[in-house]
Formats: structure tokens, C-alpha cells, sequence
């Protein structure tokens, strides 16, 4: 019998959505724990310093193991495996992984993420008021750099990082795919991304993903589509 795996999380947080992703590729099951880590209540606050989700609590050989963040959780579900799993075994396309998961991590978030999500979901769940014409502007406009790079990437590979699925893909999608419930990624600008995308859509890991709900806001007319 496997240990008991609980993911405490955000469903509209991109780290939180790339954790169950990978859970959901390695087939690992777990207990769904929704959290709200803005307020002061949090259960997130009893694991992890920063508050921050996602974190994962589970037993290791009989002791307790808490994950705090996605890289944990990523060295965690690959450490389990018995050959590559989210990290090719190509040297080269783990490294462009790497790279991209990096990309996310650091430039799309301080650069798309910081400020479309700011404006389209923290606002509204902390009453800080409407949404500001400038800040979506320069969002948008940062999106569109970003989309333009993963756009060349994906012309030239079946994936992200090269011919096989990796946590780059998770990774990317998650941050995609929140974006795109708020209607915020115009597809069709984006054939090969599109596609790519498409791909993710229809794996069973992603499933869930499309049956969340962000109060107050319906999604995107094709957010829930495998054949947008």
C-alpha cells in the first residue's frame, strides 16, 4: 500500500497546477487539500516559512516528509522513478528542461504572471479594486514576447525541451493555462503553440485542471475545449 500523499494547494496558482500535473504523469495518488494561502489561517503556514503552496506531506520509510514548493516536489516524483520521468535522460534536452523551467520561474513570472494574475485574480480575491488599463497593457504586451519565444521553440521540437514530454511542459502549461481561463492568450495567433498545447490539454493529468472554477469569473469559452 502506497503512503498517504497530500497536496495542499491553490487551484489558480501556476506552481500548484504544475504539481498536479507531474503527480498526475507519474501516477501517483493523493488527497486534494484547497488552501487560500492569503489568509492568515492557512494550513500552508504549519509547513512552509513563506506560506507558500504547493506543499506535499507524506511518509518516507515510516517518517514524516513534507515537500514545500515545486522544485521539492519535482526532485521528489523523479527521485521515485526507475528511469527519466520529467527530466529526459538526454543530457542536452535535460538541460534545455532546465532552462526553460527556469524562464518560467524567474522572467515569466516578474514579467507576465506578477502582472496579468496581479491585475485579473489577486485583486479581485483581496478587494484591492478594478483593474488598471496600464498594468494589463504592459502584461499583455509582455505575453506576447514570451509566446513569440515559445511559438520558435515548439516549430522546431515535438516538446519544449526537445522529443519527449518533460517538466518544461508542465511547467509552461500550468502557467498557460491559468492565463488562458482569463481569456488572456488569443490561440490562434499561435498555431504551433496551439498544437502543443492541444496536446496537454488531452492527457488525462490535465483533465482536472479544466473542471476548476475561479469564483466570480466564468472561463474562457474554449478553456475547457480539447478541440479549441
Amino acid at each position: 500500500m502506497a503512503d498517504p500523499c497530500v497536496l495542499f494547494h491553490f487551484a489558480f496558482q501556476p506552481a500548484s497546477r504544475a504539481a498536479r500535473l507531474a503527480l498526475g504523469e507519474a501516477r501517483i495518488e493523493w488527497t486534494d487539500t484547497p488552501v487560500r494561502p492569503w489568509e492568515d489561517d492557512c494550513p500552508v503556514n504549519d509547513f512552509n516559512p513563506s506560506g507558500l503552496p504547493p506543499v506535499i506531506q507524506t511518509m518516507d520509510r515510516g517518517r514524516p516528509l513534507v515537500l514545500c514548493e515545486l522544485p521539492a516536489i519535482l526532485g521528489w516524483i523523479e527521485d521515485q522513478q526507475k528511469g527519466p520521468l520529467l527530466l529526459p535522460a538526454d543530457l542536452a534536452e535535460r538541460a534545455e528542461a532546465r532552462r526553460v523551467t527556469g524562464w518560467f520561474e524567474r522572467r515569466f513570472m516578474d514579467e507576465v504572471d506578477a502582472v496579468l494574475l496581479h491585475e485579473r485574480m489577486e485583486k479581485p480575491l483581496l478587494k484591492l479594486g478594478p483593474p488598471e488599463a496600464r498594468a494589463l497593457r504592459d502584461g499583455r504586451d509582455a505575453l506576447k514576447s514570451h509566446l513569440a519565444m515559445l511559438e520558435d521553440l515548439v516549430a522546431a521540437r515535438d516538446w519544449l525541451a526537445g522529443r519527449r514530454l518533460s517538466q518544461a511542459d508542465l511547467i509552461a502549461a500550468a502557467h498557460l493555462s491559468v492565463l488562458d481561463y482569463f481569456g488572456e492568450i488569443q490561440w490562434k495567433t499561435w498555431p504551433g503553440l496551439k498544437t502543443w498545447y492541444s496536446k496537454l490539454k488531452s492527457r488525462p493529468c490535465f483533465r482536472p485542471l479544466l473542471a476548476d472554477r475561479f469564483v466570480g469569473v466564468p472561463p474562457s469559452a474554449w478553456y475547457a475545449d480539447l478541440d479549441f
